[in-house]
C-alpha cells in the first residue's frame, strides 16, 4: 500500500479468514445463525433467522454498500421486533413521551396514512381515487392500459398536480419541553389467544413456535388465519427466507402449492423489495426482480411481476424514455403473455420501469413536495448583508447570503466546515429569527453547541421531532421555528427525511448539511444524494479544509487517494498485523496502554472501528477482549457491568453509545452522552450491546479525540473508499489503523466506490416546478 506514516515496512495480513460470512446465497436455505448480535440483528436466537439480516451486517456480505445498510436495517428490525414481542407487563410509560418514543409515533403515523392506502386498494382504483401523487396515478395508469381504457402515454404525457397550500408559519414558539429520556415501552403484547392459535399454525406446518410473536407483530391480530391460508405471508417476519417459507407452505398445503402459486409468487416480490430496503434502494429495476424470481423457480417472471402489482404488492413506475416505450408496454401487457416489454425493443432512449413499496414511494412523493414547498414559500427578499459581511470566513458568509434568498439549501464541506452553519445559526439569530441546528447524534449536537456558544440552538434530529429538544410545536402541529440547519445529512434516510419536512411551517429555511463522501444512511433512501444531484436548490461547496495530518489523509482518500502524509507528533500510526488474533491484541493494547500513554487520552475516549460484527475481528470479538481487559466482570445485569460501554438501539436506524451505570427492576441504566436512559429489562438483550468497537456505519456522525482502525484480512471484501473516508475521519487528535489487508487498501480508496442505491427521489424533485433552482 501507499506508505503512511508510522508505517513500518513488512509483509501485509495474509491470513486466512475465519468464521467470515459469504454473500448472501439467494439459492440455498440457511440455518439460523448461532451468534447474531442481538442489538444490531433481527432475530432472536429462537427464531428463523436470515443470514443476511445478522452476520453479513457489513463485511460479511462483501459489499460496503450493502454492509454499512444492512447493518443500519437490521439495528432496525431488532428494535421492531423486539417491541412486537414484549409482554403487557413492561413498565408503565412515562407521563411524557420519551424521545424514541416520540419518534417511533411519527413514523407510526406516516404508516397509518400508508395503511389506509392499502385498504382502499380493496376495490377497483379509478385514476386519482385511493391513492395521491404520482404513485396514484401510476397505478391507474397501469390499470386503465390494462383495461383499454387508453394508453400509457397518455398518463405519462399529463402535467404535474398543483402543489396545495399548506399551513403559515407560526408567531411565537411554545417553551421546549425536557423530559427525562427513556427507552420507549413496548407496544401491547397479543392476547394469548391469538397467540397460541399464531403457534398453532406454525407447529403444523413445521415452523418454530418462537415465531409467533414476531407474526403478530408484522401481520396483526389475523396472523393465523393468515398464515393458514397464505402461508408465505411468513416471509413478512424478519429473517425468514423463502427456503423456509416454502417448507411452511407444503407442510400447511400439501399437494395444493407450487413455485407459480400466485400467493407464494406475491410474497417473492414484496421480500425481494424489503431485501433491496435493507441495502438502501427504495426501488428496483423492474428485470432485477424478473431475475430474483427466476433464481426462485418461478417459471414466468413477467407474469409474476405485473400479477404482484395488479394485487396491490408492488407499485409500478416508469423512468426516462419517451411515449414510445411506454406504448410497446402496454401492447405487450395486454398479450396473453402477460410480459413486460424488453427494454432493448424500444425505439431511442429506452423507459426504465421500477416497482417499489408503496411506504418508500409515499416517502419520497411526500419529501418532493415538501421540499418543493420549502422553495417556494420562503421570504426572497431577506437581506441578511450585514450579517454575511460580519461572518466569520468567505465560505460561512457565502452561506448566509445564500440562505437569505432561499428556502431550500445545501451545504457541503468536511468536519472544519461545521463552523459554517453554526456561523450561519448565529447570525439568524441575532436577526431575531428563530434558528436552530440539528445533528444526527447527541455527539454532533455537543459539538455544535460548542460552535455555536449557545447550547440551546442545537438539537439531535429525534429530539427536535419528539419535542424533548429545541423549540417544541405550534398550535398547527408544525416546528416552532424559522431556519433549521440538519448536519450529518447524509444520514438522514427517505422516511426520517419525509417526517422531518412535514413538521416545517410554510417559509420556513431548511439547510442541508454534509459530507457527501461520508456512509449513507442505514434506513432506504439517498436523500442528500438526490437533492444534491438534482441541482433544484443552491449549493454551497466550503472552501474550509479538514485541518492537520488526519484532515490532510482523509481528504486524499475523499478523491481516491492513499497518500503519505507527514505526522510529527504520529497524530497517525499504522500497526501492520499478520492474522485477526494479532488484530486482536494490537488493538487492545493500543486502547488499554499505547494511546493514554503517548497521547494522555483515556481508554474510554478512545473508539474502535471495524468493518463488521462478525469475524474473528468483528465487533463481537474486539468487544469482547476489550471487555476483559478494561472492565471485566461477571455481566450480572443481562451480560453488562457497571462501567461498560455499550451501544443502545432506541429506535429502527439509530446508534447511541452510552455507559452502563446501574440496573434495578426498571431496566439497564445508561448515560447516553450525559442523558440518563433507561432501558426495559424485556428489551436489553435485542437494543444494547457492547459498544467499545463499532462498525463504521455506527460510528458515522460522531467522532472521538481517538480511533483506532482495525483491518483484519478477512475484512477486505468490505472495504470501499466510503468506508474508510468514513472510519478515518473519526479521530480528532490520534489514529491508528491495525492493518492486515494489504494491498485491499489502497486498491478499496482508488477503485471502490459507495455502491448505487436506486430512489425515485431526484427524478421527483427534478419534475416539480422550482424556480429558484440553482443552475
Amino acid at each position: 500500500m501507499t506508505a503512511l506514516p508510522g508505517e513500518t515496512p513488512g509483509t501485509g495480513g495474509t491470513d486466512t479468514p475465519q468464521d467470515a460470512v459469504s454473500p448472501p446465497d439467494e439459492a440455498g436455505a440457511q440455518e439460523p445463525s448461532a451468534d447474531a448480535d442481538p442489538a444490531s440483528d433481527g432475530a432472536g436466537a429462537a427464531e428463523v433467522v436470515d443470514p443476511v439480516s445478522t452476520e453479513a451486517a457489513e463485511p460479511d456480505a462483501g459489499a460496503e454498500a450493502e454492509a454499512a445498510n444492512t447493518e443500519g436495517a437490521t439495528e432496525a428490525e431488532a428494535a421492531s421486533t423486539d417491541a412486537e414481542g414484549a409482554s403487557a407487563g413492561a413498565a408503565s410509560p412515562a407521563p411524557e413521551l420519551s424521545e424514541a418514543q416520540a419518534e417511533l409515533a411519527a413514523q407510526r403515523e406516516l404508516r397509518e396514512r400508508i395503511e389506509q392506502r392499502k385498504a382502499a386498494k380493496a376495490a377497483p382504483i379509478a385514476a386519482g381515487a385511493g391513492l395521491s401523487g404520482t404513485a396514484a396515478d401510476l397505478l391507474a395508469a397501469v390499470r386503465a392500459v390494462e383495461s383499454g381504457e387508453k394508453t400509457g402515454s397518455a398518463f405519462f404525457a399529463s402535467p404535474a398536480p398543483a402543489q396545495a397550500p399548506r399551513r403559515p408559519a407560526p408567531a411565537a414558539a411554545q417553551p421546549p419541553r425536557t423530559p427525562v429520556t427513556q427507552a420507549a415501552p413496548a407496544p401491547r403484547s397479543a392476547s394469548p389467544e391469538v397467540l397460541e392459535a399464531v403457534r398453532a399454525v406454525l407447529v403444523e406446518g413445521g415452523a418454530p413456535e418462537a415465531l409467533a410473536r414476531p407474526a403478530v407483530g408484522a401481520l396483526g391480530e389475523q396472523a393465523g388465519e393468515l398464515l393458514r391460508t397464505d402461508p408465505w405471508q411468513l416471509l413478512a417476519v424478519p429473517g425468514v427466507r423463502p427456503e423456509q417459507a416454502d417448507g411452511f407452505a407444503r407442510a400447511l398445503l400439501g399437494a395444493d402449492c407450487g413455485p407459480d402459486d400466485g400467493r407464494r409468487t406475491a410474497a417473492l416480490v414484496g421480500w425481494v423489495l424489503e431485501r433491496a430496503a435493507l441495502q438502501g434502494h427504495t426501488a428496483l429495476d423492474a428485470g432485477d426482480i424478473r431475475a430474483a424470481l427466476a433464481e426462485r423457480a418461478v417459471s414466468d417472471p413477467d407474469a409474476a411481476v405485473l400479477e404482484a402489482v395488479e394485487e396491490g404488492v408492488a407499485l409500478l413506475f416508469q423512468e426516462g424514455g419517451d411515449e414510445e416505450p411506454e406504448e410497446t408496454e402496454a401492447d405487450a401487457a395486454e398479450t396473453d403473455e402477460g410480459g413486460l416489454a424488453p427494454d432493448a425493443d424500444a425505439p431511442g432512449e429506452p423507459a426504465r420501469i421500477l416497482l417499489g413499496l408503496d411506504r418508500y414511494a409515499l416517502a419520497e412523493e411526500s419529501l418532493a413536495d415538501g421540499l418543493a414547498r420549502l422553495v417556494n414559500t420562503c421570504e426572497k427578499a431577506a437581506d441578511w448583508a450585514e450579517a454575511a459581511a460580519a461572518a466569520p470566513s468567505p465560505s460561512a458568509a457565502e452561506l448566509i447570503r445564500t440562505t437569505a434568498a432561499a428556502g431550500l439549501v445545501t451545504h457541503i464541506g468536511g468536519e472544519a466546515a461545521r463552523a459554517e452553519p453554526a456561523a450561519l445559526i448565529a447570525a439568524a439569530r441575532g436577526l431575531g429569527l428563530r434558528a436552530f441546528g440539528a445533528a444526527h447524534s447527541e455527539d454532533g449536537r455537543r459539538r455544535l453547541s460548542a460552535a455555536t456558544g449557545d447550547p440551546d440552538t442545537a438539537v439531535t434530529l429525534a429530539g427536535l421531532l419528539s419535542g424533548a429538544q429545541g423549540p417544541g410545536r405550534d398550535e398547527d402541529g408544525a416546528l416552532a421555528l424559522d431556519l433549521l440547519v440538519v448536519l450529518d445529512a447524509p444520514q438522514l434516510d427517505v422516511e426520517g427525511a419525509a417526517v422531518l419536512v412535514e413538521a416545517l411551517a410554510d417559509g420556513a429555511r431548511l439547510v442541508l448539511s454534509g459530507d457527501p463522501g461520508v456512509l449513507g444512511s442505514a434506513g432506504a433512501g439517498r436523500v442528500f444524494a438526490d437533492v444534491l444531484a438534482a441541482r433544484t436548490c443552491p449549493q454551497v461547496v466550503s472552501r474550509t479544509p479538514d485541518p492537520g495530518p488526519i484532515g490532510e489523509l482523509v481528504s486524499g482518500i475523499g478523491i481516491g487517494e492513499l497518500n503519505q502524509v507527514d505526522a510529527p507528533g504520529k497524530e497517525v500510526v499504522i500497526v501492520p498485523v499478520r492474522d485477526a488474533g494479532e488484530a486482536v491484541h494490537r488493538t487492545v493494547q493500543l486502547v488499554a496502554d499505547s494511546v493514554p500513554r503517548a497521547f494522555s487520552i483515556p481508554a474510554d475516549e478512545t473508539q474502535v472501528i471495524t468493518v463488521g460484527h462478525g469475524g474473528a475481528a468483528g465487533t463481537r470479538v474486539l468487544n469482547e477482549a476489550l471487555k476483559q481487559r478494561l472492565n471485566p466482570g461477571p455481566g450480572r445485569f443481562g451480560g453488562f457491568d457497571p462501567g461498560d460501554r455499550v451501544v443502545h438501539v432506541p429506535a429502527p436506524g439509530r446508534a447511541v453509545p452510552g455507559v452502563v451505570r446501574s440496573a434495578d427492576a426498571e431496566g439497564l441504566h445508561l448515560d447516553c452522552g450525559g442523558v440518563p436512559v433507561v432501558v426495559p429489562q424485556e428489551r436489553v438483550e435485542s437494543s444494547v450491546r457492547h459498544g467499545w468497537a463499532l462498525s463504521a456505519h455506527q460510528a458515522a456522525g460522531m467522532r472521538w479525540p481517538a480511533a483506532v482502525v482495525v483491518l483484519p484480512g478477512d475484512a477486505a471484501q468490505g472495504l470501499s473508499r466510503p468506508w474508510v473516508y468514513t472510519a478515518f475521519g473519526r479521530g480528532e487528535r490520534h489514529l491508528s489503523v491495525v492493518h492486515g489487508v494489504d494491498q485491499a487498501l489502497p486498491h478499496a480508496v482508488a477503485q471502490v466506490p459507495a455502491q448505487e442505491r436506486t430512489t425515485r427521489l431526484r427524478p421527483l424533485l427534478e419534475a416539480l416546478p422550482t424556480p429558484d433552482a440553482a443552475s
